[in-house]
């Protein structure tokens, strides 16, 4: 038998020791990180990619909060690529493909492709992109025969206001004030659509300031896939969509298939970064750091609503897997992602403290307003379900995306389920959870006098405690109101 000497560790297991600090306001303390090598997040909080976490609202209010959120792949490949689309559109300078219609459409196709899209306004082209003007939803509002054509309610080209492809940020904002317009097509030399600005963007940048954003001002978003070789179509098409990362979505990544997966990745797609994992020891991120994983997602069995540890007998507390795989990626370069157990702001801590670069969550967010999960009422209380991606019902739906088309009776009981269902308390919008996670981890680390995470990390002591040391950590010996 080859058993380890160390007793592994969990979040509740120990506390961090108090430090002389010179911080004097927790505002001044730095939370930013790095996602991967060359993807900068204000906040170093990660939405997970499962089913009843984030879809197109989570991603989009994860990265206006300076955090970043990952879609699940447990959909069909157009509608994941559709969500990418849909984050990327979500908050820009600049709409490089703004959607079109031509002239002779209905008005009900262009109500149709305005609901679709989640939009306010429609440019009007010919079949070559030159622009023959513009129509808003004001247009169509009360605009009576839904059959009428597009041309009879558009304003037309001569009497829009445009700018040229390059027009700076500062001068669009006064073409839009001076005309009292919200939406700034932009042309090329022979007057075709290349782009819009529009006013909502624009205050969305005041909104927002911290927004994780690639280099032309658009919203980040990850993609999760899997491991089939049906998988690098569906990473191609979340790239052609613009996707900012890739994240391989397996209980086990300390596989050879997962291996592969990030080497035919990293070739295929020579420009976007891979997350791997997820992996509960020093060998597997060296392993997949090797294969050419740009950052490593570290948790076997560690999430509330994971039963890998029960139904299979593996994992590693999570503490101690962290510190280990923390160690292996510093000596790598590579940032480490705590994925799993995570329940509150002093966990984030605890969890960034002993070497993560960031950490994902899912049943923490799951109760939100952007959540995806079903809303149901018990007890006059309200709830949202979540899932653990390898519950029964979650691989019943996998299987039936794969196979499109539902499955048999018979083949639910050939799952052997790693993950349950679950209710969470509903908990309004996510930034205001966001706030108070982030609120603690400030705290946190000014009681280290630690300014930013790597000073954090290096300044961090802990020390193990007893069940009547976590009783005496919370509250006790009152009636709690």
């Amino acid at each position: 038998m080859n058993l380890r000497p160390e007793i592994g560790l969990t979040f509740d297991d120990v506390l961090l020791v108090p430090k002389r600090s010179l911080i004097r306001s927790r505002s001044a303390v730095d939370t930013s990180t790095w996602l991967v090598p060359g993807i900068r997040l204000v906040i170093p909080i990660i939405s997970a990619n499962m089913d009843t976490v984030t879809e197109a609202p989570m991603a989009i209010a994860m990265a206006q909060a300076g955090g970043i959120g990952i879609l699940h792949r447990f959909m069909p490949v157009e509608r994941q690529a559709e969500m990418v689309a849909k984050v990327k559109r979500a908050e820009s300078f600049i709409v490089e493909h703004p959607v079109t219609i031509q002239p002779g459409a209905t008005l009900a196709e262009a109500r149709l492709h305005m609901a679709q899209s989640g939009i306010g306004g429609l440019v009007v082209t010919d079949a070559a992109g030159h622009v023959l003007g513009m129509v808003t939803a004001r247009d169509l509002l009360l605009a009576p025969q839904a059959e009428a054509r597009v041309e009879s309610v558009m304003t037309p080209r001569e009497r829009l206001v445009v700018a040229g492809s390059g027009e700076p940020l500062d001068a669009a904002r006064i073409k839009l004030h001076e005309h009292r317009i919200e939406k700034l097509p932009l042309v090329d030399s022979e007057d075709r659509i290349v782009g819009l600005v529009t006013a909502q963007d624009i205050v969305k940048l005041q909104e927002h300031p911290q927004a994780t954003k690639d280099e032309k001002g658009r919203l980040r978003v990850g993609a999760a896939i899997g491991v089939r070789s049906s998988d690098l179509q569906r990473a191609e098409a979340c790239v052609r969509a613009g996707v900012d990362v890739l994240v391989i979505d397996i209980a086990h990544g300390h596989a050879e298939h997962v291996t592969r997966m990030v080497q035919q990745l990293k070739q295929q797609f020579p420009h976007t970064p891979v997350i791997a994992g997820n992996v509960a020891t020093a060998q597997g991120v060296q392993d997949l750091a090797q294969a050419g994983a740009d950052a490593i997602k570290v948790g076997v069995g560690a999430g509330s609503i994971c039963i890998t540890r029960i139904v299979t007998g593996y994992g590693v507390p999570q503490l101690t897997a962290l510190d280990d795989c923390s160690k292996a990626g510093k000596a790598l370069g590579l940032p480490i992602i705590a994925d799993g157990g995570i329940r509150n702001s002093g966990d984030l801590t605890k969890a960034l403290a002993v070497g993560a670069a960031s950490a994902m969550l899912g049943s923490l967010l799951a109760g939100t307003d952007e959540s995806p999960g079903a809303a149901v009422v018990r007890d006059g209380r309200r709830f949202k379900v979540v899932r653990g991606m390898a519950s029964l019902t979650a691989n019943v739906a996998r299987k039936e995306i794969e196979q499109q088309g539902e499955i048999e009776p018979d083949e639910w009981e050939k799952v052997v389920p790693e993950g349950v269902e679950a209710l969470v308390p509903h908990r309004g919008g996510v930034a205001d959870i966001l706030h108070q996670l982030v609120g603690g981890l400030r705290s946190g680390m000014s009681y280290a006098g630690a300014e930013t995470i790597d000073a954090l990390h290096a300044k961090a002591e802990f020390i193990r405690i007893t069940p009547a040391g976590w009783s005496e950590s919370r509250p006790h010996d009152v009636n709690v109101i």
